[in-house]
């Protein structure tokens, strides 16, 4: 299935302020790969993240996501497959119920009830939620929000999830819950995090930004053991690495 791969080629990105947030970004990802968006503050990270579902597009340079150039024209198809789950499930979640939000989506692709409901039955259990559904959002604790929050994206049913901070601000026993959620899930996976544990233990390629640039798009075990550009980058490698359960 290559037709899923994401494209960047020379991608730059200037806000109105002048600011560059992206300078000359190429890199390719395919179908199936899980992939760890690194970098500090400021990276680039979530600027990068805002271009793969067409909420920002670039000042130069193309995107191309399943073969198809990302354009005001093709934008729409291209954010049925392409989830993007934010850092803030507050950004996610606005209806009444936990259910009611899981089924937006769903139904502005004007499917018929009987999908709806499948969908938000089946997106509510891959994040262990079903119990929830009746509830409303706002009652929910930070761990319950954010798997939602992954609900209502798994109910489109993209085949490329796109997840910011996934574990920023949770408790231990809810962030050890995502990451066993998110191992389980078989999409192409793009996830930005700073929680360098959670990388090493569900992605097997990083993209690092620094500054804008890509500065290293290796295999995670490469990038890790890699002092000089981690420190570069501020950047901390884990505790553990994951195949040689060593301690660097």
């Amino acid at each position: 299935m290559s037709h899923h791969f994401i494209r960047f080629s020379h991608v730059c990105h200037t806000y109105p302020n002048g600011r560059q947030a992206l300078s000359d970004v190429s890199f390719h990802i395919t179908h199936g790969e899980k992939i760890a968006l690194l970098g500090a503050n400021g990276a680039g990270k979530s600027t990068l993240m805002l271009h793969l579902n067409g909420l920002l597009m670039p000042s130069a340079g193309e995107i191309s996501i399943g073969g198809i150039p990302l354009d005001r024209k093709t934008v729409r198809s291209t954010r049925q497959n392409v989830g993007l789950v934010f850092q803030d499930p507050d950004n996610q979640l606005f209806m009444p119920t936990v259910e009611e939000d899981v089924a937006f989506g769903p139904e502005n692709m004007q499917l018929n009830a009987k999908e709806v409901e499948r969908r938000v039955e089946e997106s509510l259990r891959r994040v262990e939620a079903l119990d929830l559904r009746h509830q409303s959002p706002f009652q929910l604790s930070g761990g319950q929000k954010k798997r939602v929050a992954i609900a209502t994206v798994l109910a489109m049913e993209p085949s490329i999830l796109v997840m910011d901070e996934p574990t920023a601000a949770l408790d231990p026993h809810s962030r050890r819950q995502i990451m066993r959620l998110v191992k389980q899930f078989d999409h192409t996976l793009l996830i930005a995090t700073h929680d360098m544990e959670m990388a090493a233990e569900i992605c097997e390629r990083t993209i690092v930004l620094n500054d804008g640039k890509v500065v290293a798009d290796a295999d995670i075990d490469t990038v890790f053991g890699d002092t000089a550009l981690l420190e570069a980058c501020s950047l901390e490698a884990p505790r553990i690495c994951r195949h040689t359960g060593q301690t660097p």
